[in-house]
């Protein structure tokens, strides 16, 4: 089983023998590199089930699986692929699952009853924020750990601490049910079509059930209405939604001890926790 996912050809091999190329429509770029790949792989495997999004060729695909990943689950839009992908399921003893479908569209938790998931992908850059919040805001969490490569810009504000410029919605979401952290930076020019901006590859874990914040919907609401307006002052930006949920932005701001002065990048995680359990009492 193994030695046929090392008989494959080179990825370069694989895409001139398909005409397959990077659509930038998709937000494609492909990491030819399978030492890149194999050291992706091996901070989410060995593991039962891994959730690969935008496998495209396959060389993350190929890696996963060579470093103990028991089944992946490929989520792949682009049909091009799947010609390629059959060569990986046909080496692999058929423990990869390939679903030609929108990643934004598909519950992951439904892919397979395994848990929890581990999910493991170098997503597109133009859906990896709102595949990264669906995930997050999953309920109930079906995964334990996230090695996602993003861009470098996306996944400093995913791990970004309070004070910082990149500190924002991502981070305190991020921060309220998972311990993130940058693992390792990748440059543009290890891609094929290289893209204007280098990656980070990133590790989420989930954090004990006692430690996670459970309201992320309301979470969502206030961090969305502090940092839509992140240079004013919570007095400022917060005003709309306490008027729109009929409660003194005063009291509110008093109980959760936050200084309406405040602007939102100062606020800790803690303190955004308290605003939203507040907010949630209202109802």
């Amino acid at each position: 089983m193994t030695d046929d996912l090392n008989d494959l050809p080179p990825l370069r091999d694989v895409l001139q023998k398909h005409g397959l190329f990077a659509k930038k429509s998709l937000g494609q770029h492909f990491l030819l590199d399978l030492n890149l790949t194999d050291k992706i792989a091996r901070l989410a495997a060995p593991h039962p089930a891994v959730l690969e999004v935008g496998p495209g060729p396959g060389g993350l695909t190929r890696s996963l699986l060579l470093a103990g990943a028991e089944q992946v689950f490929a989520v792949e839009k682009d049909e091009r692929f799947l010609a390629p992908l059959q060569d990986i399921i046909d080496a692999s003893d058929g423990r990869l699952m390939v679903n030609n479908t929108d990643a934004l569209r598909v519950d992951a938790a439904e892919l397979t009853d395994i848990r929890p998931l581990r999910i493991c992908a170098n997503l597109p850059y133009n859906v990896g924020t709102k595949l990264l919040i669906n995930w997050l805001t999953a309920k109930p969490v079906f995964w334990d750990r996230m090695v996602l490569m993003l861009q470098k810009e996306v996944a400093m504000r995913v791990v970004a601490e309070p004070g910082s410029k990149a500190y924002g919605r991502l981070a305190v979401l991020a921060g309220s049910i998972a311990h993130g952290h940058i693992s390792f930076d990748i440059p543009a020019s290890a891609f094929t079509p290289p893209p204007k901006v280098d990656s980070a590859v990133i590790v989420l874990d989930i954090l004990p059930e006692d430690l996670r914040f459970k309201d992320l919907k309301t979470l969502a609401q206030v961090t969305a209405a502090a940092f839509g307006q992140r240079r004013k002052m919570l007095r400022k930006s917060l005003k709309q939604l306490a008027n729109t949920r009929d409660i003194s932005l005063g009291d509110w701001l008093e109980k959760a001890e936050i200084n309406p002065t405040d602007r939102p990048e100062t606020v800790d995680i803690k303190g955004f926790h308290r605003l939203a359990e507040i907010l949630a009492q209202q109802h």
